[in-house]
């Protein structure tokens, strides 16, 4: 939802996450508040905090 908020577009004309990443593997990961988890997505390197924070940062 924070790429295309960034975006300004549906969340439906993205490419859906799961093709990027395994979601299951990635709720497991971010339960812990010192982990962080970081992907490119959509032309954004995205980072999930374990605090549940997103920082999204233009592919170039």
């Amino acid at each position: 939802m924070a790429v295309a908020q960034r975006k300004g577009t549906p969340v439906e004309e993205l490419r859906p996450l799961h093709d990027v990443v395994d979601p299951d593997a990635l709720d497991a990961l971010c339960t812990a508040a010192e982990v962080s988890v970081t992907f490119s997505y959509d032309g954004y390197i995205v980072t999930i905090n374990g605090d549940e924070s997103v920082h999204l940062e233009e592919h170039s």
